[in-house]
């Protein structure tokens, strides 16, 4: 990593954290996601248990968020379901950065027909709109978890192939860069070990934003039955299994759709926040 870098980052992490947005937008993700994670525990009832008597319940002090057309508990499920919402939308993030990044890097490193053969595929990918693109790889593919994983993760890799390629366009031009060679340093080394440290802070902005459209994504796929097959609960899924009755049970869709909403409110929070401490313009 350059000195820059070096003497940016105390600087870069005291602007993050002493921004409200950010610190809002990351106590509400990790509080979603210690619920996920502690769904077994907390989760009042089993996701999948049925008790037709107890069908279309409104809220009460027995059932907080109601029952559905098969008396199962919303609450259960809406907890339940964060855990495979947030999982498709991390792993699929995952692998989208990783992807993208390392083509992106490769692409505007080297140039000449290897940054032109990168650059006409990301532009054929990005012509496509992520939601129409998913929707025809998990058609194509089937739906499953891993299907559904792999379909998100591809709409991601192209727009982190753009931003690692323009970075590393600019990077490699720099004074550490024309040293690294001049030290004999291998492509890889200066590719992997100067120049992606010197990137990562945009890369990161870009992932935080791009969770938030993945977990959309999953819930709009899961909505339009192409999700993980029931009846395991996923957001999407549950807000679709009570857009049925939304005139007679409304809360069936009201609450996981609150909570899709809290998490892509923390997301963005959480992005706009590194954006803003990272911006080499902003105040120390």
């Amino acid at each position: 990593m350059s000195a820059a870098a070096a003497s940016a980052a105390p600087s870069a992490w005291r602007r993050a954290t002493r921004s409200p947005g950010l610190m809002i937008g990351a106590v509400t993700v990790l509080v979603v996601i210690a619920l996920a994670i502690l769904a077994p525990w907390i989760a009042p009832y089993d996701p999948n248990e049925q008790d037709p008597v107890a069908a279309l319940m409104g809220p009460s002090a027995e059932h907080w968020f109601g029952t559905d057309f098969f008396g199962r508990d919303v609450l259960s499920r809406v907890i339940w379901g964060a855990r495979i919402s947030l999982s498709v939308g991390f792993l699929a993030t995952i692998i989208g950065v990783v992807l993208g990044t390392v083509i992106g890097v490769v692409a505007g490193y080297f140039g000449g027909w290897t940054d032109r053969l990168i650059t006409a595929a990301t532009d054929v990918l990005l012509s496509f709109p992520q939601l129409i693109m998913g929707l025809m790889l998990v058609a194509v593919l089937g739906p499953s978890l891993g299907n559904l994983i792999l379909a998100i993760a591809v709409t991601a890799v192209p727009a982190f192939i753009r931003i690692a390629r323009g970075s590393t366009l600019a990077m490699r031009q720099r004074d550490f860069v024309d040293a690294c060679r001049a030290l004999g340093y291998s492509d890889l080394r200066i590719m992997f070990g100067h120049i992606l440290p010197n990137i990562l802070d945009e890369v990161v902005v870009l992932a935080s934003l791009w969770l938030a459209t993945a977990i959309r994504t999953e819930s709009t796929l899961a909505f339009i039955g192409l999700g993980v097959p029931p009846p395991t609960a996923t957001w999407g899924s549950i807000v679709r299994e009570g857009f049925d009755n939304l005139l007679d049970a409304p809360w069936l869709s009201i609450f996981p759709s609150l909570a899709i909403l809290a998490v892509m409110i923390g997301l963005n929070l959480i992005g706009d926040g590194l954006r803003d401490a990272t911006d080499p313009r902003g105040a120390p």
